[in-house]
């Protein structure tokens, strides 16, 4: 550790449970945030802050104003640019710690993909919004025996979890199917921002006791937090099941995975179109649909309107449709302004 990392670091390193061994550890440690959202961002301010020394944040979306409430990261022109969030957080964040790499990485974490960008990691973060990501994680996870922290939060309700793998029970253990019905979104319920920063900061100590080598210090148990009303509760993480697919029959089938078909995006009016193996010139599609509405492009992703719907679309063929639900309308609107 060089003086300037020490002067840096000091306020952490007088923490004795860290000490200056543990900065070391972190400064020469690996995490991935899957998802830039609103736990994502804070967490990942949050360990660039602590300099943790590489820093990878995987996520497949734009900056909207609706996300500047609570996606700290995030400023006005960022919306306005419509900058990826992985983008837009390489940036502010290469402005606030110089000294560590930081890699925003623009794609949908999936089964095709997982190993390449999770490789490497000592922890992953979860800053998604749903199940089926978590699911893949978990699976990476224990097939690896990686560590991660899943977190969720909605309205004032929140609530996090360690998994250490080989030591807690997984998320296929506490749950083994998704929830089930229509769930609350913030985009049906809102959300409150104390409650994003506060699940996130939780899951950001687990990652730093694991990051430091006080793996002993990460408790096994879920957290919940109702900002609202005030009430926070602990329980104990329940044992990990025999019977579970993952974790105890290593039956990894979301890592196996299979074809990427069009998916709704929660509570978003919108839906994601993957194109294998397509990469993109932005700069011809934007010529091309130049005379057939309203285009905006950057070096990340072009946006085109033609109400009542919108494509941002990237350079390796993804595109999220907003405006309908439906994948068959997605996929027809994408053949037709984009190609087969």
């Amino acid at each position: 550790m060089t003086s300037g990392e020490r002067e840096r670091y000091s306020r952490q390193i007088l923490f004795r449970e860290i000490g200056e061994q543990g900065q070391e550890r972190l400064l020469a440690s690996q995490a991935v945030i899957v998802g830039c959202g609103a736990l994502g961002s804070l967490q990942a301010m949050a360990l660039a802050r602590a300099g943790v020394g590489r820093l990878y944040i995987i996520d497949r979306d734009f900056v909207e104003p609706s996300n500047l409430q609570r996606q700290f990261l995030f400023e006005e022109s960022d919306a306005a640019d419509a900058l990826p969030k992985a983008a837009a957080a390489e940036r502010r964040l290469r402005r606030m710690n110089s000294g560590i790499e930081i890699h925003g990485i623009i794609a949908d974490l999936d089964a095709s993909n997982a190993e390449e960008l999770l490789d490497g990691a000592q922890v992953i973060l979860d800053g998604t919004d749903n199940f089926e990501t978590r699911y893949l994680i978990n699976d990476f996870s224990v097939s690896r025996g990686t560590p991660w922290i899943y977190g969720a939060a909605v309205a004032s309700y929140g609530l996090t979890m360690p998994v250490m793998p080989g030591r807690t029970a997984c998320l296929r253990c506490v749950y083994p199917e998704p929830p089930s019905g229509a769930q609350p979104t913030c985009d049906t319920v809102g959300v409150l921002n104390a409650l994003t920063a506060a699940i996130a900061s939780l899951q950001v100590v687990d990652a730093v006791k694991i990051l430091s080598g006080r793996c002993d210090a990460v408790i096994p148990r879920i957290t919940t937090i109702d900002v609202w009303s005030g009430a926070i509760r602990q329980v104990d993480q329940p044992a990990r099941d025999p019977d579970c697919p993952t974790c105890a029959l290593r039956n990894f089938v979301h890592l196996a995975g299979g074809t990427r078909a069009p998916v709704s995006l929660c509570g978003r009016n919108a839906v994601q179109i993957h194109a294998a193996a397509r990469p993109l010139n932005l700069a011809e599609l934007q010529t091309r649909l130049n005379p057939l509405g309203e285009v905006r492009a950057n070096e990340f992703a072009l946006r085109f309107v033609r109400a009542p719907y919108e494509m941002t679309i990237f350079p390796d063929g993804r595109a999220i449709i907003k405006g309908t639900s439906d994948p068959g309308v997605a996929r027809s609107l994408y053949a037709q302004y984009v190609g087969n």
